[in-house]
């Protein structure tokens, strides 16, 4: 991939403000999947048959035992609930996650994690879908992959790396592909003098038909773009790291209030605060983790009011139906919210 497309796939999290991890999960086994990619199985450490259930597109938190916390892709298949398996890149501007795996991190080792939390579900009613893979973000999209395939549904995969040797998981894309009938294309930096026009490799698609993108950052922006140019409304991203969003001149002009519906409270949230830290200053129990707009786990419905977006998750049209917020970003408008709290 060209500059700027940098492959990971870690959230970059707060440990101090995540919730304690509810599983105990051993390293059951580590596999060199690609160049700088090894995959991690987990399995139960304690006495339980399975882990909790999970749909195709969720990640799990892991605590690593240097004190770090990061978040993961389930890439195996989601009827296979006797296993979690992640796999991480050896990423060369780790802050310690990625380096702790690759050069720590060993078969045998407890490792408690998080229960699934699923941003980037699958719609398995659509009639046509498209999964476009960059680099470690093929890791939700071969889940998605394998549940679409024992669908019998039509699916197409398209994967692009730098080169094909940093394609983790292509052996069993194909496998599952052929299975079913599944159209793969490949495209790789170095065999084609450059990163792929991604107007050009989505033309030509039916309007119904679902978009699935996870990858670095400028190929997402990217996708975004040419599915907008092409007229596709159903494109849905999965995000590893925030995107820079400047608040609104109304919210560091003035602070606003916030009526918490069930609760029956009324909050104020002063210029420039969060309204989060605002929840939590009055005791309300409200469940959060990453504090950048990234997970989900504070996701809350907005009943009244117009939100002032600032989160990685939602879609522009989710935005504007202005019906759900991430509380730990995201703030008001207007003087005034209403949330289902």
């Amino acid at each position: 991939m060209p500059a700027g497309w940098s492959f990971y796939n870690r959230r970059q999290v707060n440990v101090m403000s995540l919730p304690s991890p509810t599983l105990t999960t051993l390293v059951h086994a580590m596999r060199y999947e690609a160049t700088g990619v090894v995959s991690i199985e987990l399995r139960p450490a304690e006495a339980a048959p399975a882990f909790p259930c999970f749909t195709p597109g969720a990640h799990i938190d892991l605590h690593l035992p240097n004190g770090l916390i990061r978040s993961y892709s389930l890439l195996n298949s989601a009827a296979d609930n006797q296993r979690y398996v992640v796999a991480v890149l050896n990423d060369r501007n780790s802050r310690g996650g990625s380096r702790y795996v690759h050069e720590q991190l060993r078969v045998g080792m407890t490792v408690p994690i998080s229960t699934p939390r699923n941003n980037f579900a699958l719609r398995e009613d659509a009639a046509r879908t498209v999964l476009l893979a960059g680099g470690i973000g093929v890791t939700p999209l071969l889940s998605m992959l394998d549940r679409l395939a024992g669908l019998r549904k039509r699916v197409e995969f398209i994967y692009c790396a730098r080169s094909r040797k940093e394609a983790a998981f292509a052996e069993q894309i194909s496998t599952i592909a052929n299975a079913a009938d599944i159209k793969v294309s490949w495209y790789f930096d170095e065999e084609c003098s450059g990163p792929p026009n991604l107007k050009q490799l989505l033309a030509g698609r039916p309007a119904d038909t679902h978009f699935y993108c996870c990858g670095p950052g400028a190929m997402l922006d990217a996708f975004e773009q040419a599915c907008e140019d092409l007229g596709y409304a159903n494109s849905h991203v999965e995000r590893f790291a925030p995107v820079p969003i400047q608040p609104h001149a109304t919210i560091s002009g003035a602070g606003y209030s916030v009526e918490l519906r069930r609760s029956a409270i009324t909050l104020q949230v002063p210029a420039g605060g969060s309204l989060l830290d605002a929840l939590l200053d009055a005791g309300i129990a409200h469940d959060y983790s990453c504090r950048e707009g990234m997970c989900g786990a504070c996701e809350t419905k907005v009943l009244a009011g117009e939100v002032d977006h600032r989160d990685s998750i939602l879609s522009k049209a989710e935005r504007a139906e202005n019906k759900t917020m991430m509380v730990c970003v995201s703030g008001c408008v207007g003087g005034s919210l209403v949330l289902d709290m």
